[in-house]
């Protein structure tokens, strides 16, 4: 096999080097960090972004109460070959244990301690599809936990974050986003230990088309799980802009997910054409939606929980677009 040209089309083999740069069209990295205690949430993206002549990145930085978002377009960009890192000159860096911003407006500089890493060696977020060449989107969630030590500057408002739940994840893919996809995220359950995660959509490879969800579970006692695969461990999910509902199983566990959050809340992400060297509106997502999870293993009832500071997304061009005409219509005359 010649794995660097493998490797570059966005598959990784069994044990591979999951955080490193593939270098496809987009490689997306995403850090969460949630602090119950005062009901703030605070997340940070960066997607670098391949076009013919070089790399650009779409970069941003949201926050929940108050609607914050500010998202921007750099003309350069780069990825760490090695590990976890995405560099765009000083308006962004991020490793797996510093995140740094500056966009005039937001400002954000956090190191992360005590990490609870994806324990799981032979595959990540995306189990055997991972090893599928050429697939328009992979997913890896490889911090479920950890301690924020920090702060961010939110035009003109200082929030402290020493102490936030963090979470990271990563997704790339050889042509950007699919034409559709829903996804979520969890802490600031009762156990703080606690972290859900899900992503799905469409993907595809040349003439192979299908339709996944993938849902993680680290529980308080520092069991994590994940389920997904098509045969052995399928997910049923509904989903619409305010409702996401997640069933799966496999022969030892179970989880059912019921997320919600109203339409008129929602973030609008952008969403990288990588080469077009542009963003366009493509994601809707809040920051602060409820996410109700309840486990079983066996049949035995382990662990319910609800956070009331879950991310909920649901993705497409088409979708976000016609939420900015709707609001674009009823914003007041100025």
């Amino acid at each position: 096999m010649n794995l660097p040209g493998y490797r570059s089309s966005g598959a990784t083999v069994p044990y591979g080097n999951l955080l490193a740069s593939h270098d496809v069209a987009m490689e997306g990295y995403f850090w969460r960090f949630t602090l119950p205690e005062s009901n703030r949430v605070v997340i940070a993206l960066a997607g670098i972004n391949r076009a013919s002549d070089d790399h650009w990145s779409t970069l941003g930085v949201g926050a929940h109460p108050g609607g914050f978002l500010c998202a921007v377009e750099h003309p350069s960009g780069e990825t760490d070959p090695d590990t976890l890192g995405a560099y765009a000159d000083n308006a962004f860096r991020g490793s797996a244990d510093h995140v740094q911003a500056d966009f005039g407006n937001a400002q954000l500089d956090v190191r992360i301690t005590e990490p609870r890493f994806w324990p799981r060696r032979r595959f990540g977020g995306s189990s055997y599809f991972q090893s599928v060449p050429a697939l328009n989107q992979y997913w890896h969630p490889w911090l479920l936990g950890g301690r924020a030590e920090g702060s961010a500057v939110l035009d003109g408002q200082e929030w402290d974050l020493t102490g936030a739940h963090v979470y990271g994840e990563k997704n790339w893919g050889k042509g950007g986003f699919p034409e559709s996809w829903w996804w979520g995220q969890a802490q600031g359950f009762t156990d703080p230990t606690a972290c859900v995660a899900f992503a799905g959509g469409q993907i595809s490879a040349g003439p192979f088309h299908t339709e996944v969800t993938a849902v993680v579970v680290a529980l308080p006692d520092g069991t994590v799980f994940r389920l997904g695969n098509p045969v052995t461990s399928p997910v049923e999910t509904v989903v619409s802009d305010d409702r996401w509902s997640l069933r799966g199983r496999n022969r030892t566990w179970s989880v059912e997910i019921e997320g919600s959050a109203p339409l008129s809340d929602a973030h609008i992400l952008p969403v990288p054409l990588p080469a077009e060297r542009r963003n366009v509106p493509g994601a809707l997502e809040h920051l602060g939606g409820t996410m109700t999870v309840t486990v079983r293993k066996r049949g035995t009832l382990v662990w319910t929980d609800t956070s009331h500071l879950a991310a909920l997304e649901h993705g497409g061009l088409d979708r976000a677009q016609a939420e900015v005409t709707r609001r674009e219509q009823l914003a007041p005359d100025r």
